[in-house]
């Protein structure tokens, strides 16, 4: 167990924890669930480079769900082996937020265990959608950049250059990892006021501009897959204006939705989405996009503190932590989409477990046991409600009112 009390043997066993428990009964349902009809199909004609298909999004997330298709097969599994490796790097990636920030390693693995326990990240790790793969590259960019912070000589330039990377292929996946540039931007220029000594020395405006021109660089080489088209290959002159297309496509005004809601709404729990509720594989099966209620609500208290800890201490670490979710759900009242839902939440979600565990290390002393505590009430929810997590065998099609505590979330 001494080797536990070390960051690599703990991060590798809360890696191999998450990973068994996303892989787990990964082939149900069969069928396809919620978006998957839109994103398998996208990927199996990627994957053979027919032409152009589901031209709304870049095409990164699409060319990994091929990838996964063409190593595992054309099935469930295939559909969605690489989404549980996404999610296993998003709990990774909060524990080396956590441990690299805060230098201690008991927060890391409260904080990774609560993401870990986020029913929002579970039930991402076991569909083919594009926002596990963007939220992975996210939170895998940052921890880079913090690394890069801890780094010298060569390692701190390599190191940056990994985390605008990662980001620019978190924006391959995904437009909404788009603010997170200028957000890595700012954060960096924050710790890095009045502390030279970070980085390495890194001159600011060198690290900006690689941030910047890397991400972009690897963005557009993410859409090389089009250019191998063999109908409509997508050509360098239209690469920009593909752009615009996919602009137009993000932004028209859509007809209102049943699962629909107001982005202020997302962080109180209050709208879920039911993925699938059906008979599928000879039984009734319900998967809900619903976040831990611990985690959620409890998020919010936490975020609360980490601000005001920021105000009353000057607290670098809860300041960041609580600025970090306020900015990644407010840019959600400028981003122009005509409809909201809420899997756009899941980033923030992630944020939450961070908060959490940032605020019960600042007031360690007085919070002695209270982050053993509520890990403990996680697991007791993530136990309750697995069942429609996971799409088990329901007792029949009224079996979903045993977990219903809001009627919203009917």
């Amino acid at each position: 167990m001494r080797a536990l009390s070390r960051p690599l043997p703990a991060a590798a066993a809360i890696g191999l924890l998450a990973q068994g428990l996303f892989s787990w009964r990964i082939a149900t349902p069969h069928s396809y669930v919620f978006d998957e009809v839109h994103y398998v199909p996208a990927a199996q004609v990627l994957g053979r480079l027919w032409g152009p298909t589901n031209t709304e999004h870049p095409l990164l997330g699409k060319t990994l769900i091929a990838l996964g298709i063409r190593v595992f097969g054309d099935d469930p599994v295939g559909w969605r082996a690489l989404s549980t490796l996404a999610a296993t790097g998003v709990v990774l990636g909060v524990f080396a937020i956590l441990w690299l920030g805060l230098g201690r390693l008991r927060p890391a693995v409260i904080g990774s265990l609560l993401t870990l326990l986020d029913f929002t990240v579970f039930v991402q790790a076991r569909i083919a959608m594009l926002d596990g793969f963007m939220a992975a590259f996210v939170v895998l960019g940052l921890a880079a950049l913090l690394w890069a912070m801890r780094g010298a000589g060569a390692a701190v330039w390599w190191r940056w250059l990994l985390g605008a990377v990662l980001l620019g292929l978190a924006i391959g996946c995904k437009w909404t990892a788009l603010p997170y540039i200028p957000l890595a931007g700012a954060g960096f220029l924050v710790l890095r006021r009045g502390r030279t000594d970070r980085w390495g020395g890194m001159p600011w405006w060198a690290g900006l501009a690689i941030l910047g021109v890397a991400s972009a660089l690897v963005y557009f080489a993410t859409f090389w897959p089009a250019f191998l088209y063999a109908s409509a290959p997508l050509t360098l002159d239209r690469l920009l204006p593909f752009q615009l297309d996919m602009y137009r496509q993000q932004t028209e005004v859509l007809p209102p939705h049943s699962y629909q809601s107001a982005w202020y709404s997302w962080p109180f729990d209050y709208r879920p989405i039911w993925y699938l509720y059906e008979r599928a594989d000879g039984a009734q099966r319900g998967i809900l996009m619903l976040g831990n209620p611990a985690v959620m609500w409890g998020g919010l208290v936490a975020v609360a503190a980490c601000l005001w800890a920021g105000m009353r201490a000057r607290a670098t670490a809860p300041t960041l932590a609580g600025l970090l979710w306020a900015a990644s759900i407010a840019m959600w009242a400028i981003i122009p989409k005509s409809l909201g839902f809420f899997y756009y939440y899941y980033l923030s979600s992630i944020w939450l477990g961070i908060a959490i565990a940032v605020a019960l290390d600042h007031w360690r002393t007085k919070l002695a046991y209270w982050d053993e505590g509520f890990l403990l009430l996680s697991a007791v929810l993530f136990v309750h409600f697995y069942p429609i997590l996971a799409a088990t065998a329901l007792d029949g099609p009224g079996a979903f009112h045993r977990w219903m505590w809001l009627q919203s979330w009917i």
